[in-house]
């Protein structure tokens, strides 16, 4: 039912754009990357109840300035113009996003420059903050409640925000997000103002898990690490490679690990293949 929305939208906006030419943003003047509010990492003693909470969503950031549709980075998502026909004239900040762990295929969407209607029909812009909206963060909400159901169209979508009653409340929700293919969630303090850069108004909390693998060669390191060992690669029991590049101190990028030693990595995610994201190296596994 959703598809045969999304399709019946694009019927009635194919006549309006027949002939019409996607120009990438960067064949212009460059445009300035839009000013956002960007997460701090959770630590500390953090008060939970004084924060809306949502799950943190594995897509990619975009931002509606009521005319464009753009990247983080500034640059124009050459969307279909009936996905972007139907967004309200006020500004929207959001990810776009496609379900838990579909981010490679999501990416590769998005950026190309020219759109294909049944890519974009899988496709949602999932909105969670009014740039430059009025009041603090929990009237924000309800203003972007406002708007998502005006707009009528099932590719707009509010982030659910929650709230929990204390830090147990909220690691089982974490754990419950994380089990179902989750990245983990985001905190926002319910009175702040709307701010830009980044700002511990906004939180993000996510589970660090750790594996072990095995050392199979050593990648040489470039500029400031030449001559040294830049990365370690590794291929876990499974037989899936990949390479290790952070977490070394440089007395250990001189005397790294040894081919065919196992070490332990800490990573955040994996990727739909099995791949682990976010990686950093623990400890070299020291046999007794």
């Amino acid at each position: 039912m959703l598809a045969d929305l999304r399709r019946g939208f694009v019927a009635l906006m194919l006549p309006v754009c027949w002939g019409c030419v996607l120009v990438p943003a960067w064949a212009g003047e460059p445009i300035a990357s839009p000013p956002l509010l960007l997460a701090e990492t959770m630590r500390g003693d953090v008060d939970v109840t004084r924060y809306w909470v949502s799950e943190k969503l594995d897509g990619v950031r975009a931002v509606w300035d009521g005319k464009m549709l753009r990247f983080r980075s500034g640059r124009q998502v050459n969307a279909p113009a009936w996905f972007t026909a139907a967004l309200p004239p006020e500004p929207l900040d959001g990810e776009l996003w496609m379900g838990r762990r579909r981010f490679e295929v999501l990416s590769g969407i998005v950026r190309k420059l020219q759109p294909r209607d049944e890519d974009w029909l899988q496709v949602k812009f999932m909105v969670f903050e009014q740039p430059n909206g009025r009041g603090d963060f929990t009237a924000r909400i309800e203003a972007l409640r406002g708007l998502v159901k005006q707009a009528g169209v099932p590719w707009l979508e509010l982030v659910e925000q929650f709230r929990v009653t204390d830090r147990q409340a909220l690691k089982e929700k974490l754990d419950e997000i994380v089990s179902a293919g989750g990245e983990g969630v985001m905190l926002h303090l319910a009175d702040a103002p709307y701010l830009t850069g980044r700002s511990d108004v906004l939180l993000k909390l996510k589970p660090l898990r750790d594996a072990e693998a095995t050392v199979v060669a050593h990648v040489p390191g470039r500029g400031r690490l030449t001559g040294m060992m830049g990365a370690l690669q590794v291929e876990t029991p499974e037989g899936r490679r990949f390479e290790i590049g952070t977490g070394f101190t440089d007395a250990l990028r001189r005397d790294p690990p040894a081919v065919g030693s196992v070490v332990t990595y800490q990573y955040r995610d994996v990727t739909r293949n099995g791949v682990p994201r976010f990686v950093s190296y623990l400890r070299r596994r020291v046999e007794p």
